[in-house]
């Protein structure tokens, strides 16, 4: 859909999981000299102003990264901290990076990088921002996108899928697409993220995700109380194929965080 727009979510609690495991994992991948390639089939514009009137109204970044910051979620040395101080250096102390920006700022000269994003204005702002840093960024459907470049070259690497979710049929969709992108690249980290809603609608999904037997995967999820009465986003999940070695040592510190937001 061409009407969502992550200004008014950034930096929510959503978010602050997704973007956490994000860079764990591309840290992790980082460890060795080899290139890798990262591809993100809906990317945003990548780079949010959280003093943005958006921002603002909804008080989603503020109840997400801001509490994180302020209460020391994550030590300095945090894949997720390293990434965002970059950008706040480099672009303000109210920016925040979404999943390409932190990508771009975790990732080697070495690497390659692809974003696909059909949103016009969207499509402009991120190329925009990613242009110091080599990245190739298409207007174009992710998911045809991904299924032209997989496998990639370098054949190493990391895809996430971030749908918005604003029709339900992605929910649908999902588990053929994740399965037929692991039967093209079966050493690659496919990230898939999705919302957990009041009315569940994501289990089916992935229960499918679950039946498919695909290597190595985790599915973690968290929840949090709604950002404001009549929300209805109150957790967020990451189904992960082909995890990398320590994935599931990390994932408890975030249930850690998240179970302590649940009893406030």
């Amino acid at each position: 859909m061409l009407s969502y727009q992550h200004i008014y979510h950034a930096g929510n609690l959503a978010d602050v999981q997704k973007h956490a495991l994000l860079a764990w994992v591309l840290e992790y991948l980082t460890r060795k000299d080899k290139p890798l390639t990262y591809l993100e089939t809906h990317s945003g514009r990548g780079l949010y102003h959280l003093d943005a009137a958006e921002a603002v109204r909804t008080g989603e970044a503020a109840a997400g990264i801001g509490r994180a910051k302020r209460e020391g979620w994550f030590n300095s040395e945090h894949p997720l901290s390293v990434a965002l101080e970059k950008v706040r250096a480099r672009y303000g102390a109210e920016t925040y990076a979404g999943s390409p920006m932190i990508a771009a700022s975790l990732l080697r000269h070495q690497d390659s990088l692809h974003f696909a994003e059909l949103h016009p204005q969207e499509h402009a702002a991120l190329a925009n921002v990613l242009s110091p840093y080599g990245a190739k960024i298409y207007r174009k459907d992710g998911y045809e996108l991904a299924h032209s470049l997989l496998p990639p070259t370098p054949r190493r690497g990391m895809v996430l899928i971030d749908p918005s979710y604003e029709v339900k049929s992605e929910y649908d969709r999902m588990p053929g697409v994740i399965g037929k992108l692991h039967r093209k690249w079966n050493v690659g980290v496919i990230a898939l993220w999705y919302p957990i809603l009041t009315d569940g609608r994501h289990k089916p999904m992935v229960d499918a995700l679950k039946k498919q037997n695909l290597t190595k995967s985790v599915c973690h999820e968290v929840r949090f109380p709604a950002v404001r009465e009549g929300h209805r986003m109150v957790g967020s999940g990451m189904f992960i194929v082909n995890a990398p070695f320590g994935f599931t040592d990390e994932t408890p510190k975030l249930d850690a965080i998240f179970a302590r937001l649940e009893r406030t």
